[in-house]
This record gives C-alpha cells, structure tokens and sequence, in this order.
C-alpha cells in the first residue's frame, strides 16, 4: 500500500482516478465501465503483481489488471487519465497500463528494485527511482523508452517536482537527504539534510515540498524558494504519506498516514505554525493516501489489514459552507432564502464554491 493519485474525465474508462497501494486484494471479474463520469481507485497489489481498480463512488471493486510483472509497488496517472505507470520491486520495470482496456500495454526496464514513479508537470515523462541502482530512470511516455539515466544519492525512495517544474526531489533513505535536481540539465544541484529514513515526498498546495521520515517521528517541508528545510512536526513513529484536504473550511490541511499509531494525524497546512488539529483512527499499519480533487474525501490503505479505508468530509464542508453563506449573505444582503443558501451550494466544484464565497468575504 504506497500511493494514491487522481484524475478526472468523461470518457469510458475515464474519470476520478485514485492511485493506491495496496497489498493482497482478491481478483475480481472486469466489468464494463458507464459513459459518465465515475470515480475510480487503483489499487497496487503487491503480492499479487496486480491493480485492482475500485469504484471511487459506490466502494465496488470493478475488475484487476495484471501488471505482468512482480511486486506491484507505486503508482503514477496521467493528467488525461489516459495512462497509468506502476512500479515493480521484484522485476525492476515499469508497466504501462491502458486505462480505457484496463490492460498493460507496455513494461520498461530501469533498474533493480523501482520503487516508484512520478510524472513530469507535462506528462511527457515518467521518472522512476532505482532502490538497488542508487538512480533516476527517465522514460518518454509516448514511446515507453528509457532517454537517461541520472545517479542520485543512496537508495531513492522519493520523488516530487517542483509546481514550475524546473526541480524534481529525491529522498535518498542511505543519506538521510533530499537532492535537489534540475530538470533541464539533470544535475543534482544540492543535498538537503532532513531526517532518518526519508521517503515520501509530496507538492504541497502553497508550492512548497512536503516529506516524511519514515524511519524517525517527524514531517518536514523544503521551500522551493531556498532549497532549505523550512519546518518540521511530529506527528507520530513511522509516517508514510501525505495529501491535503479539508474539514469544513478549514484547510487545506495535510492528512499524514502514521503506521506506528493506526491512525490518520491532520497538520494544518502552514509551515509557519505547523501544528496537529486532529487524530483520525484507521486500519492496521496505514501507508498510502490521497484526497479527491475538492479535498472532501480521503482514501487510506493499511499494509497489515490489506483494506481500502475512506475519510468523507463532505458533509462537514457542505454544512460548514451553508452557515458561512447564511452568514455573510446576511451582513451584505439582510435575510436569505433556504432556496437561495442551496443554489449556491450547488454550484459544481469546491473550488468555484470557495471562490464565490471569498468574493463575498472580501466585499463585506
């Protein structure tokens, strides 16, 4: 159970595409997908050497794919959500899957023990860190074939770009640092100290680099202004990932996994004044986690209890927003209707709502 990524669309096959991780689930028969939008959840399993593809809306489990390789580990989606990258521990290969057949299509090899993938900003690239190989595969996501090959520090376990994407990030467990790499020459410009085991790294919604020290207590946050560690928190023995979401209006706040406590720890999300706001209990040994794109729902998966746990945050936000409307549409206009406060909340996406309602915050 690794990672968790989203996408959106509207064709067959196409939709809300969440990346997980996850060890152990059963095969299930593939079923045909509807015209309209869903929300899906891929899910690596890697003892299986398999994603199983999960309906993001109802929970069901849709259909798996074989990846045609061993040990399933992370997962990466195109921003089309056309394609999706799965690394494979045991065979040291990339597969490619067609996400429209639900079929690999392709399996590249690039080096011993790729741990995980990340897509370039333009989708043009895969980057793949090599555990055993201490390196940085770079793969053109047209052709499937290998273009470089960037040596990094010792073991590389995560990577993240920078929102211009002239960086990319690279933890390195063996030398308790992230590399920072340009992207345009592919040289390693610096080496920033952050911790014992380094490993998930994330871009947090402010531009900055968000990671974990899965071997220590602690989060940290690299600014990409600096190059420098910026701030730090402990949130717990052993934190796995991280995504960001809301809980009413507040956040964004950064949902960390901690395997040591089972549970979910939210931090809200400025660096200036990291502080924990809340404990969510889960599963067994959580690891992986992603939001959907309004950051109203969360899906968590465990490495012990091998299950797929969901934080719905929804309904906080919708009555969180229906008493901040009632209260603002009050100071500027005088009484609302119920009818008005429910036709703003049902204008499509979080994020217009947000806007409309910041509009008015700032015209008061």
């Amino acid at each position: 159970m690794r990672a968790i990524r989203m996408v959106r669309g509207t064709r067959p096959l196409l939709a809300l595409v969440s990346l997980v991780a996850l060890a152990g689930c059963a095969e299930t028969q593939l079923k045909e997908a509807p015209e309209a939008t869903r929300s899906w959840v891929f899910v690596a399993n890697e003892s299986s050497n398999s994603v199983t593809v999960v309906d993001g809306d109802t929970f069901a489990v849709v259909g798996t794919v074989a990846a045609l390789n061993h040990a399933t580990h992370d997962l990466a989606v195109s921003r089309d959500g056309r394609w999706l990258f799965a690394t494979n521990l045991a065979s040291g290969r990339l597969s490619a899957i067609d996400t429209r057949a639900l079929e690999t299509v392709a399996s590249i090899a690039t080096g011993e023990r790729a741990h995980v993938v990340t897509l370039t900003n333009d989708n043009r690239q895969a980057w793949v860190a090599n555990i055993a190989e201490n390196t940085i595969s770079i793969v053109d996501t047209a052709t499937f074939r290998i273009l470089g090959t960037i040596p990094v520090g010792k073991g590389p376990t995560g990577l993240t770009f920078s929102r211009d994407g002239r960086y990319a990030y690279v933890s390195n467990q063996g030398d308790k640092t992230v590399e920072v790499i340009d992207t345009a020459s592919q040289r390693v410009l610096k080496a920033i100290p952050v911790g014992t085991n380094p490993h998930f790294l994330v871009l947090g919604p402010d531009g900055r680099i968000w990671g974990t020290n899965t071997g220590g207590t602690d989060i940290y946050v690299i600014d990409p202004a600096t190059q420098e560690k910026v701030a730090s928190i402990n949130v717990g023995p052993g934190p796995q990932q991280i995504a960001f979401g809301f809980k009413g209006l507040q956040g964004p706040n950064a949902y960390i996994t901690v395997a040591g406590l089972n549970r979910v720890v939210v931090v809200n999300a400025d660096p200036r004044n990291l502080r924990i706001l809340e404990q969510i209990d889960v599963g067994q040994r959580p690891n992986g986690i992603a939001a959907n794109r309004d950051g109203t729902r969360l899906f968590v998966v465990h490495e012990v209890s091998n299950d797929l746990k969901v934080i719905d945050r929804q309904f906080l936000v919708e009555r969180a927003l229906k008493h901040r409307v009632q209260q603002i549409q009050r100071r500027i206009f005088g009484e609302i209707s119920p009818q008005q406060v429910q036709s703003f909340l049902d204008t499509p996406g979080l994020a217009e709502r947000h806007k409309h309602l910041l509009r008015h915050q700032c015209d008061k």
